[in-house]
């Protein structure tokens, strides 16, 4: 087990005053099994009025409300917080999913809804028949086949980090065979529903004290990975950047079906249309135990605004 503190800022630059629209905040850690989470504190600059609420995942969700002008939002988030995944797990899986192809129950079918569904077009089969590659017998182990696929993504696709707002559909990172962490994620996740598996996106922080992990060349960076269902085990952590399998290193905000109702930060200024300038995000990960201890600091563009 490990005690760490998050500290995750997002500044907003702008050439001139502006009206701030609402802002939708997706920075609470999200507790499971393996994170408790004992504080956390998000503050704003101007002042807002804040109010929370729980969305239809259960992730916490903040909306943040302004009465003024800005020329400069600051949106500072501090969490503490118990990290005890672990490093090789094992999952339990029912007899009657342990190999693949297996049907879900009628009532683990109708929870899931979209979340086994595809959310991007395939019309031509393409990523279902990609998916279908990794399928090596009938049957087939199905953890074997989730984590084959997991690190099938890694072997075919070159990562690379994208500046640019939005994600690749997961036909569009197959033509062009390089994405970012969430464009790999989403691959993963349309490639799982194509076999007819319940998948969602998973959206928070990599740490990475060694340094040694794809994704984060610095001690910590936001991150996407997935979850796949499977009937015993319930919900499977898979990274498919990092190839790693389980919850180790990963510290999860939110989760959803689509990795767009994920964003740490969505808002809306009115202003000139030169207005904005720039946004900068910086992201510390440190064990709470070495306050003093200093560790590198990740300034990077994100799909936040």
């Amino acid at each position: 087990m490990i005690t760490l503190r998050i500290h995750h800022k997002t500044t907003y630059r702008y050439r001139q005053l502006v009206d701030l629209g609402p802002h939708r905040l997706m920075l609470r850690p999200r507790e499971t099994r393996d994170l408790r989470l004992m504080s956390t504190e998000v503050t704003v600059t101007p002042a807002a009025a804040m109010s929370w609420a729980q969305d239809v995942f259960g992730n916490a969700v903040a909306m943040a409300t302004f009465q003024t002008m800005a020329d400069k939002l600051v949106i500072d988030s501090v969490a503490e917080l118990e990290l005890n995944a672990a490093a090789w797990p094992i999952f339990d899986i029912s007899a009657s999913a342990f190999l693949y192809p297996f049907r879900y129950s009628n009532d683990e079918w109708t929870d899931l809804g979209a979340l086994a569904v595809q959310q991007y077009p395939d019309p031509a089969g393409r990523l279902r028949g990609w998916a279908r590659s990794f399928v090596c017998g009938d049957p087939t182990g199905t953890l074997a086949l989730l984590t084959d696929l997991s690190a099938g993504v890694s072997r075919s696709i070159r990562y690379q980090r994208r500046e640019d707002e939005g994600t690749q559909s997961p036909t569009q990172t197959l033509d062009r065979g390089w994405g970012s962490c969430r464009d790999f994620a989403v691959l993963f996740v349309e490639a799982a529903r194509s076999l007819g598996f319940g998948a969602r996106i998973v959206s928070g922080y990599l740490y990475n004290p060694n340094q040694d992990i794809v994704d984060s060349t610095d001690a910590a960076s936001t991150h996407a990975w997935t979850e796949v269902y499977v009937p015993g085990a319930g919900w499977i952590t898979f990274d498919p950047t990092t190839r790693g399998v389980g919850g180790l290193n990963l510290i999860p905000v939110a989760v959803a079906r689509d990795i767009r109702q994920a964003m740490p930060v969505a808002g809306s200024f009115v202003g000139a249309p030169n207005a904005f300038q720039e946004m900068s995000v910086d992201v510390l990960v440190r064990p709470i135990d070495d306050r003093d201890a200093r560790s590198p600091v990740r300034e990077e563009r994100a799909d936040q605004h």
